[in-house]
This record gives C-alpha cells, structure tokens and sequence, in this order.
C-alpha cells in the first residue's frame, strides 16, 4: 500500500481495474511470453527474500485468488455466483502455474469480467439511464457491497444496478440537474467508462495478476510494470506539484487519502482526508467533469495542472458523509517547497493559574534531507534534525516552558533523521532496532552523548503518523522522555527494497520492478512498530478505526511479534504516576471544558459518518439528510466563532487555536510542566 504513507501510487496498482472504470468489446487479451518468466523470478525472489520466508503454496494460492477476483470486481457488480464458483478451478493450483511461467488464469478470468463489464454497460446505457425512477418509494443502496453475496441471476443484478443508477440520478436531481442535463450526465459518465477500456491491455491485466500474488505476502510488496515504473518515479518526481493531496479509489468515489503539508489543499483548509471528490473543473468557469466511478489516475491528471493555474473540485465533506450536500472548493495549483515541508515553529501564550506559560510547538510534516545539496559538501544543506535543532535554540533562547512535538500526519521518511532527531531529546543510546529475513538485528544508535532539550517534552501523533514517525514517537515513550498524546499510529513498521527483474531476466522485451520488504523495526524494548504501532499515553477522540485506516486493516499485513530488548538508560522525566495524574486531569476537561465535549461529540458525528454506507433513495428522506448535515456543520462552525469572540473580552492565545486536537496536547503539556514544578 505505502511506505511511510509515501509509496501511494503502489496502492494503484492493485486498483487499477477497479470495476466500474471499464469496459470492452470482446476482444480477448493474452499475455506475453515474457510475463510468464518475470512470474518464475518473482515466484522464486519472494520464496527465497521476502521478509516471512514462506513459499508460494496452496494457501496463498487461495487468498491469490480472492485478491485478484477482489481487485477486478471490488464491490460485487459484474460476476455473477456461477462465475466465482468456476474460478474455483484455480483456487490451489496459482502457485504451481506460477513457477511453471503459466499465467493464464489472470487472462482466463479478466475474459469473464469483460464479458460481465460489456452486459452491465449494455444494460445501463440501454435502459437505466433513460429510465425515470420513483423517489417516493421507501428503498436503500448499499454503497459497500465488499461483503454482500454474489449475485445469483442477471435478474439480481439488474436490480443492484438499478438502484446504483437511481442513487446518481437522485444525487444529480438534488444538485439541481433538470431530467435532460442527468440523462446527459449518465449518458457522459458511462460512455467514458466503455471508452476506458481501450487504454487496458495485456500488461495491465499481468500488472494486476501479478499484485495479487505480491502482496499476498505484505502489502508493501508489489509488483511495478514497465509502464507502471516509469508512472511511479515520474509521480515520485512530481508528487509535490498541484493541489497536495494524495487520492485513492473508495467504491465508486475517488477519496482524499491524505492531504500533504505546505499544499494548496492543505492552506485552503477546505480539503481534508476521506472528503470524496465527486467532479473536477478547470479554471473558474470551465465545465465541471463529474468523475463518480472514474479510475483515480484519471482522476489525477483532471487535477494537475500547469503551476498558477485553477482548479475546482466538488466534494463530499467526511464531516457530513455520503448522505450530506457537496461543495465546491476552487484551489490554484503550486508546486510544494522544500521550505513548505520543513519543520516549523511557533510559541501560544497561556495563563494556567497565576502562571504564564510559554508553550513552544514545532510542527513536523515529514523527516527529510536533503541528499543532493549534502553530496555536493553544501555546509547549509537541510535536515530535519539541523532545522529543529536550530528551532528549539530558539524557543530556548525565548524561555518557553515546555514543548509540543507534532507529528500528526508525519508519514515518516530518513530513518537516520528520525534516529539523529531521537538524540536531541536524549543523552545517547539505542533508538530503533532493525531485523531481516535471517534475523539478524542491527541497532541504531544515537553516539551523541549531549542533550539538546531536557524540559517538558509531548508528541502528538494520529492514525497518519507513520514510519519514521512511530520510531521517534516510541523511542520518545521507551525512555520515558515525554509523553506521548493523541491517536495510535499507523503501524507500518517494515522496510522495502527495490528490485530490477532486468537482473535476472534476459528478453528482449522489457520487464518490470519488485518492491520487497525485507527488514522490519522493533523499537528498544523489543516491541515492533508493526500493525499494532505506537500506543499514546494519552488518548484522545478518534474517528478513524485501526479496522479500515492503518497497517491492521490490511489482511497480508506482517503480524505484531516481539524481540529481544537491548540495554538503554530511561529518564525520570515521565512515570506511571505523571501519566496517571496527566489522564486524570484530560478525563475532567471531558466533563466540563466546552470545546473538548464539542470534539469529542463532533469526532462520535464524524465516526457515524464514515460508517454509514447505505444511501436513501427516497428524495424526501436524503434532502432532508443533507439539510440536517448542513445545520449541523453550520452551528459547529457558529459555535467555534462565538467561543474565539466571547463578550468581546481577550482571549487566552490557547482558546483562539482552530485546532482542538492541538489545544488539548498544550493544556496536557502545561500540566506536565505544572507537575515538573510542583
């Protein structure tokens, strides 16, 4: 899926055929020979490297399967039950086919759904979209259909197709489209659907065929196609550019998986993640291009752009769900700057008692370097650990008391800056331990034995930090340096490796790449990173569950297991009976701190929210749906304005923070420096 929450485009190509994207004429595709041999090498590559050490067996070959029919048909649209009960045939013979260089059940099978994908479309252009449906009948679609039964009959899938139509039909009306401009729309919508799949070829199916099998091991390991490979490192290259969000596919929506620091979509504070892109224009004025089942690499390139120019995108806020009403959001694309994603700083002023506090936060998107100005000997080359280095002197230099380590969002990034940026809050000693697939451990160090900051310490994390991230944060919790507030983090605690097939293959046709995971983190105490990631001592309201975001929710994930510890020194700075008074004191805000019982009652909202995956299909009951979601949203943001202007008194510098989760890690950090004194 990623690494670090950076290696995305990896995640595309799993979804890459994501079923209501395509469509065919009957044409049958077949693969080369040459997909035959890159299937041995890499059958023999994850056998004998990958981290697990387990071969290719019947058991994979069953769950091989299931991806592979999951990646073709995610929502249970196209095949019928006859169809998946005839895949059967294959379901323990992939892993003997595949060293045999035989990968004729990716084509076999992709035949069926091309032929399922030709009759669905037929059905929808045909009929659904001329059809004029009732809105006063009493009936639901189920957006997420990944754990429904396979339809039995054409007949039953019929009817799941008709309320799909219905549900977008409905959407447009309530958008206020005429019954012309939603036939027009469908009729556009599907059409690009079938014209789509005049881009899949034989290397697509391969590429997806392929992944099934890669990241039946993990889901950091895949498998890049030739074209796929250019595609990754040309996004590498550019990842940077446009709006500053990451996107995946989620059902027929394209989805905000994450929105990166320092990018258009992060400064407009409009853009958050899970909000689902629903049509994309360009310019001011340009046409607004519904893009509702489109392929989120087609999606991508309606949303990058020329550096300047404008882009609007209509969205469904995750704060008010499917059910809620859609925005528009216009956004100029820049290019992201170094500066944009390096560490930042700032100090809030805040009166705890008869004490003034200075509580200094140094935000941390990401952990870099900047390797090429480094190479070159530039002595002013950038670093996360020299940046914050440089920030903290001066916050010292300032006299703040105490201070906030906010890596929310942090995907992770240079292991030796996370390790380097573990010894300015340490005196030295083991940081992050690291284990490969003969398990042999190296240890990182940190060798310098001086202490940059030895006062009040908090790392506030979420379900995004990740990688780098969790070491820091760990190691920070190991030595019982600072304590750690917020939500667990993502656990992603492997290391990939790319491979050249090249190498071992010799064709005349090109070949692809093997990302492999082939080491993975355990933090000093022996504990891994992995799945379960970091714990906070303080936890607060989280609308994201371990189940659907994070390392755990993927079924190939590495298991959480334990080594041995090695030796290290722990401070006396954090003890259980710090953390327990620390806990007692949040758990009292909950009770009766206004604007922690609003985020606490806004995250439960937010939760339901991105729970709820069935639509009405009764016009009366999602109008009034959307009018709830938006009355709610609209005193949420009346209530923050009144608590900021309160009687037209000053407000405490804490209380004007548009940012809850960060209040609550400052008032936990001013108790912290409450305890240190008293």
């Amino acid at each position: 899926m990623i690494r670090a929450i950076i290696l995305f485009f990896a995640v595309q190509l799993s979804i890459l055929v994501h079923a209501s994207t395509f469509v065919s004429d009957t044409s049958t595709l077949q693969p080369k020979k040459v997909y035959g041999k890159e299937a041995r090498v890499i059958s023999y590559i994850l056998d004998n490297n990958h981290y697990r050490r387990i071969k290719l067996n019947d058991s994979l070959s069953s769950a091989i399967l299931d991806k592979y029919i999951e990646d073709l048909d995610n929502n249970r649209t196209y095949f019928l039950a006859s169809d998946i009960k005839g895949f059967d045939k294959y379901r323990y013979s992939i892993d003997d086919l595949t060293r045999e260089e035989d990968v004729s059940p990716a084509y076999v099978i992709y035949d069926v759904f091309q032929k399922r994908y030709h009759e669905r479309m037929s059905y929808v252009m045909d009929d659904l979209i001329h059809r004029k449906f009732d809105y006063t009948q009493d009936e639901y679609y189920e957006t997420d259909r990944e754990k429904e039964p396979w339809a039995n009959s054409i007949d039953e899938q019929n009817d799941i197709w008709r309320k799909i139509i219905k549900s977008q039909a409905l959407g447009l009306k309530l958008a206020g489209k005429s019954e012309t401009e939603i036939t027009d729309a469908l009729k556009r919508r599907y059409e690009r659907f079938i014209k789509n799949i005049d881009q899949f070829n034989s290397e697509d199916v391969f590429s997806v065929y392929m992944n099934s099998i890669t990241e039946a091991y993990d889901p950091h390991t895949n498998y890049l196609s030739p074209k796929a490979s250019d595609l990754f490192k040309q996004s590498m290259s550019l990842s940077l550019e446009g709006i500053g969000a990451r996107l995946q596919t989620d059902n027929d929506f394209t989805k905000v998986f994450e929105v990166l620091p320092g990018g258009p979509a992060e400064k407009s504070g409009k853009i958050h993640a899970n909000d689902l892109i629903t049509a994309v224009g360009q310019g001011d004025d340009g046409e607004m291009v519904d893009v509702v089942g489109w392929r989120v690499d087609e999606v991508v390139k309606l949303i990058k752009g020329p550096k300047g120019t404008t882009v609007r995108l209509q969205i469904l806020p995750a704060e008010t769900g499917v059910n809620g009403p859609s925005q528009e959001v216009v956004l100029v694309r820049e290019k992201i700057k170094l500066e944009d994603q390096a560490a930042k700083k700032n100090i809030i002023n805040y009166k705890s008692g008869d004490r003034n506090m200075k509580l200094g936060v140094i935000s941390l998107p990401t952990f870099y370097m900047d390797f090429d100005a480094y190479q070159k000997g530039d002595p002013n080359y950038r670093s996360t650990t020299r940046d914050v280095k440089k920030l903290i002197q001066e916050l010292q230099t300032e006299g703040v008391d105490g201070l906030v380590m906010d890596l929310r969002n942090n995907g992770g990034g240079s292991l030796a800056e996370a390790i380097d940026l573990t010894g300015l809050f340490i005196k030295d000693g083991p940081v992050v331990q690291v284990k490969n697939s003969i398990n042999k451990v190296e240890v990182g160090m940190d060798d310098d034995k001086g202490i940059l900051y030895n006062g009040p310490l908090v790392v506030m994390t979420n379900r995004f930090s990740a990688s780098a991230s969790e070491i820091f944060a760990g190691a920070i919790q190991d030595y019982h340096r600072g304590v750690i507030v917020g939500e667990s983090t993502y656990g992603k605690g492997t290391v990939q490796t790319v491979l050249d097939l090249g190498r071992f293959i010799n064709d005349k046709e090109e070949v692809g790449e093997l990302k492999l995971t082939f080491q993975k983190f355990y933090r000093v105490t022996g504990s891994s990173t992995q799945n379960k990631g970091v714990t906070p001592d303080i936890i607060l309201p989280s609308a994201l569950s371990s189940e659907q975001y994070g390392e755990s929710s993927n079924l190939s994930a590495l298991p959480w297991d334990v080594i041995k510890g090695t030796s290290f020194q722990r401070a006396s700075d954090v003890n259980d009976k710090v953390l327990a008074g620390l806990n007692r004191s949040y758990q009292e805000r909950a009770k009766y701190d206004p604007s922690l019982k609003r985020y606490i009652t806004e995250t439960e909202e937010l939760k339901k929210n991105l729970s709820q995956t069935k639509i009405s299909l009764n016009e009366s009951i999602r109008k009034k749906e959307m009018e709830e979601a938006e009355k709610k949203r609209a005193l949420s943001k009346n209530m923050n304005t009144r608590i900021t202007n309160s009687d037209g008194l000053p407000v405490d510098e804490l209380e004007k923070l548009n940012d809850e989760y960060l209040r609550e890690g400052l008032l936990i950090l001013s108790d912290l420096v409450t305890s240190r004194i008293g």
